[in-house]
Order: C-alpha cells, then structure tokens, then sequence
C-alpha cells in the first residue's frame, strides 16, 4: 500500500472536517452542489461515486459470472442478513432506544418520527458504494456485482411490504425514479463503460494490460472518494453543528446495527468457510445502506423536516467512517478465511 493509501482513515478525517468547513465559510457554493439533484440523487455526488465503481467493473469478466451459481454461500448470507435479519433488528433497536433508554433525552412526540427513519435504513441495503468497499478488499467484481444486482431485485419487490409492515402504514409510494436511477447510474453505466474499456484492453494486452490500467486510475477512485467525504459533510454541515448531542444519539443504533450486521455475515462466512475475497464484500453489503432511498421515502411520507428524514441523513454520515473502519478489519483477518 501507498502512504497515501495506509493513512485513507487520516485523510477522511481531515475531509470531513474541511466539509462542514467549508461549508460554513462557502454556504452558496454547497447549497448550489446540493441542489442539483434529480430523484433525490445528487448528481455530483452521483459522478464521484461513479468514478469509484469505474474501476472495479473493469475488473468484471462477464463470461466468468456463469460460475458464480456454483458458490451459492456467499448469496445465501447476503440474501438472508439484508432482508430477513437487518429490517426488523433495526427497527427493534429504534424502539430499544428511543422509547426507553433515550426517552428522557428527546421529545416523546419526536420518538416515533426517529423509529421510522432507522425503519427507512434498515430495510434499504447499498447498492453503489459495495462496489468500493469491495474493491478496497480485493473481493471478487463478478460475485460483487452478483451480489448487488440480486439485492436490487429484491429491493424492488421487498422495499415497500417490509416497510409497510413494520411501520404499520400502507400508502408507501415508492419513489422509482429514484430506484431505477441509482441503479442505472451506480451498476449498469459502469458496468457497460468497464466491459468495453476491458475488451479494448484484453486486445490489446491481454490481462496484464488490464491490470496495469486499473492501478493508474486507481488514486482517482480514492480521490473521488475523499471528495465525496467532502460533499457529504459539506451539505449536512449545519445539521452536525446545530444540535450535535442529537446526531450522537441518533447515531447510536446505527452504529451498533452496523457492527453487529457485519459480525453476523463474516462470521457466518468464516464458519462456511468461504473465501475472503467472497466473504468481505458478502458482510460489508449488509451493513451499509442505500441512503438516497431511505432519504427520499423519508422525506415522501414524512416531509423535508421530519425526525425520519433526519435519521436518515445521519445515516449518510456515518456511513463512510464505519465502512472505512470495517475494511480495515476485515484486510486485517484476511488470513483468517480459505484462500
């Protein structure tokens, strides 16, 4: 690893910290980024995750996903943590927290608004960033991209009836445009762009020039992001400022939900006994989330200023930070799992 690389975790820290900088001294410059979203998918943040995942679909050999069927392990784990597990232990959590132990702490009106925010997370997991966290553990692109397209598929069946369940409400209106642009932008474009960049490169040097070109684009993908880091923070700036034991709170479940999603996955694995470079990617999924979807829902049935649509925003924050923690651990056990 490059020094650059070894200190990722110090260079996050300092983006952060220039995010809610910045935007405090640039609040016209963030609040124009900010606005220029469509489905509530952020464009500029859509092009840096974008150049991310670039990397890793080069990697993709699309004639080689056909044997992905003989590893089932790896997907069973993924299928049953992500939506048989983590909706309904994050919204035990919520009610755990937030209407006992924190109830002394925040408005009782206010409890139920952030039981349903952690709802909204829980059962949205990531479709975009696996890609990174992936690649920053050297998993296996085409089992990762198996992964996440199989999780998208569920989602678009699954997303409305456990949410209707669990928040015992039944007009959720399923923001699409938002489902079907994230994954266009984060799985389909990439994947395509990656195919051909692959072809040309196999041509013309086989895989040895395919390598070679994913390390010289490799410090964009960190650069983007570092800057995505920035951005985040950047438009959610004032919410950490205005009332900061709030967020801590809020924060709690999450951050304990996220720990414990990707203990149960990777230990699940490693009792299985399967690969690392299947295993990491496997657990990382089920921990993060796919915000804009939570977000935009959240803002849907419960409006822009809501204790839901505040959840999840928190969850936007802490997302990047415990991924990062939890790549360093899972690179740190890879001798653990079968080569």
């Amino acid at each position: 690893m490059s020094l650059f690389e070894r200190y990722l975790s110090l260079w996050v820290l300092l983006c952060i910290i220039a995010g809610i900088t910045l935007a405090n001294v640039m609040p016209g410059v963030f609040g124009l980024l900010a606005s220029l979203e469509y489905a509530s998918v952020n464009l500029v943040v859509a092009v840096l995750i974008w150049a991310m995942v670039y990397p890793m679909m080069v990697a993709v050999d699309l004639g080689a996903l056909k044997g992905v069927g003989k590893r089932p392990k790896g997907l069973v784990i993924t299928v049953v943590v992500n939506w048989f597990i983590k909706p309904f232990t994050m919204a035990a959590l919520g009610v755990l927290f937030f209407s006992h132990v924190f109830a002394g702490m925040i408005n009782p009106d206010d409890a139920g608004q952030y039981i349903a925010g952690l709802i909204l997370l829980g059962a949205a997991p990531c479709t975009a960033m696996v890609f990174v966290w992936s690649q920053m553990t050297k998993g296996d692109p085409n089992y990762t991209l198996v992964q996440v397209s199989l999780n998208d598929v569920i989602m678009v069946f699954a997303f409305a009836p456990i949410v209707a369940l669990l928040l015992g409400v039944t007009n959720i209106a399923v923001p699409w445009e938002t489902l079907v642009l994230s994954v266009v932008l984060y799985v389909v474009l990439p994947l395509v762009a990656g195919a051909i960049t692959r072809a040309r490169l196999i041509a013309q040097g086989g895989v040895v020039a395919v390598a070679a070109f994913t390390a010289r684009i490799k410090p964009a993908s960190v650069m983007g992001l570092l800057m995505t880091v920035v951005l985040l923070f950047g438009f959610q700036g004032n919410v950490i400022l205005d009332n900061p034991f709030l967020i801590v709170l809020l924060a709690t479940p999450i951050l304990i939900q996220s720990y414990a999603m990707f203990a149960i996955a990777y230990v699940w694995a490693w009792k299985w006994r399967v690969p690392h470079n299947v295993a990491a990617p496997c657990a990382l999924i089920g921990t993060s989330n796919f915000f804009e979807l939570a977000v935009a829902v959240a803002i849907g049935l419960f409006g822009l200023n809501s204790g839901a649509a505040l959840v999840t925003v928190v969850g936007v924050l802490v997302e990047v930070p415990v991924m990062l923690s939890l790549v360093w651990f899972a690179n740190r056990t890879r001798e653990s799992f079968p080569a």
